[in-house]
């Protein structure tokens, strides 16, 4: 086994990347894009498949095992199954997952699975179709229930479904995503919203703590027990209703972050580094392709300056911060 190499000032052994492919989306999530969409990067400024094996082999050197593919939705980007295979073939990695919205999984999940994907994080904020339209802007749920069906029958597990919950539009929902953990063997996810690329408050009037949900399963009479057996669980705190077969996870970034046990390195579709999702600072890496000791060295800088935590806590009680926030929307980053 390979020892890590990056390690932050923090003592923070990053051993897991989060790839972006790409900054586009077929959707339009309320939460990720403005009405209007993007102004999307020109494809010349996107990381070739190429450049991003050459990354994750220096990674992997350094002790890099595991690789989240995201975007955008990591599913337009042309032949991501031929990535999958690249990176699957890479010394060191030892797991590949894939977030995605779902909406062309169904078609890809044999191929995916065959190419070395291990886990799929499916993003569904809703299981009323009406509902998932407006959330998504003419998103078609069912197409999302199909692919849900199609990782099963591929063997892709586990099968994590991702619900940003948000006040007045689907919180009145909790009750039927944790019902499909009963009979299930999938988790749910509940993530907080979080002010990423907002430049105003308003992000606040969709924010509730995840706490709700625990209160939901007390008003329901349902027993739950944290539980510890999900592989790849990452930053959520995981719970079990008594006698479930699936699971479902709180992820509180905003109220209750999990900085301190970070692992995460983030490289965006253009090229930058970014060792914390909510911060401004970026390093590009593409003009050092070719050259793995000057990738090396920006990986090294990049976590040098990685600061101890995120401080969204304070966004939402409009206190200053510590360093600049991000501009960028969560699809300019990768979720």
């Amino acid at each position: 086994m390979i020892p890590s190499e990056l390690v932050d000032s923090f003592g923070r052994v990053h051993d897991y990347l989060r790839l972006s492919v790409t900054d586009r989306c077929n959707l339009r999530c309320v939460y990720c894009m403005p009405a209007d969409g993007m102004e999307f990067e020109p494809d010349e400024n996107i990381l070739s498949f190429y450049e991003i094996t050459e990354v994750v082999r220096v990674l992997a050197e350094m002790g890099v095992k595991k690789v989240r593919l995201t975007g955008g939705e990591p599913l337009v980007r042309k032949g991501i199954e031929e990535l999958v295979a690249a990176i699957a073939e890479t010394p060191g990695i030892e797991d590949i997952a894939l977030t995605t919205n779902g909406i062309f999984l169904a078609k890809k999940a044999a191929k995916l699975k065959a190419a070395g994907l291990k886990r799929v994080n499916i993003s569904l904020d809703t299981l009323k179709a009406d509902r998932f339209s407006l959330i998504t802007r003419g998103g078609d749920v069912q197409r999302v229930l199909d692919s849900i069906a199609a990782c099963q029958q591929a063997g892709i597990w586990p099968i994590k479904l991702n619900v940003v919950l948000m006040k007045g539009i689907n919180d009145d929902e909790i009750e039927d995503f944790l019902r499909l953990t009963l009979d299930g063997a999938v988790q749910v996810r509940f993530i907080e919203y979080m002010p990423i690329g907002h430049n105003d408050m308003r992000w606040k009037q969709s924010y509730l703590p995840l706490s709700t949900v625990l209160e939901r399963c007390k008003q329901l009479g349902w027993e739950t027990e944290e539980s510890h057996d999900v592989r790849g669980n990452g930053p959520a705190q995981t719970f079990r209703i008594a006698g479930a077969k699936g699971s479902f996870g709180l992820i509180h970034p905003v109220s209750d972050h999990f900085c301190e046990t970070c692992n995460r390195l983030r490289l965006t579709a253009d090229g930058n580094i970014k060792s914390c999702l909510y911060w401004a600072d970026e390093f590009n890496v593409r003009k050092h392709i070719g050259d793995d000791e000057a990738i090396r060295q920006l990986f090294f800088k990049a976590l040098s300056i990685k600061p101890m935590n995120h401080e969204m806590a304070k966004a939402l009680a409009d206190e200053s911060q510590s360093h600049v926030p991000t501009a960028r929307r969560m699809s300019q980053i990768g979720g």
